[in-house]
């Protein structure tokens, strides 16, 4: 099967479906700009660092409000 190229910085749309957050198991919300998977409900941020999400709460930055 043939892969996709996807522009450089933006992540892999499979991969967002299955990810969820690990501390409340709800689902991301993608924030391209930032390069971050944003849990509402954690209120937590998870960077994408070279296309690769780290989803180690001790990683992700705080939301405030």
């Amino acid at each position: 099967m043939t892969e996709v190229p996807r522009p450089a910085g933006q992540a892999d749309p499979k991969l967002l479906e299955i990810l969820v957050c690990p501390l409340t198991k709800t689902t991301l919300e993608y924030d391209a700009a930032r390069q971050e998977l944003v849990s509402r409900a954690a209120k937590l941020a998870y960077p994408i660092r070279d296309g690769i999400p780290i989803m180690l709460p001790d990683e992700a930055r705080v939301i405030e409000g």
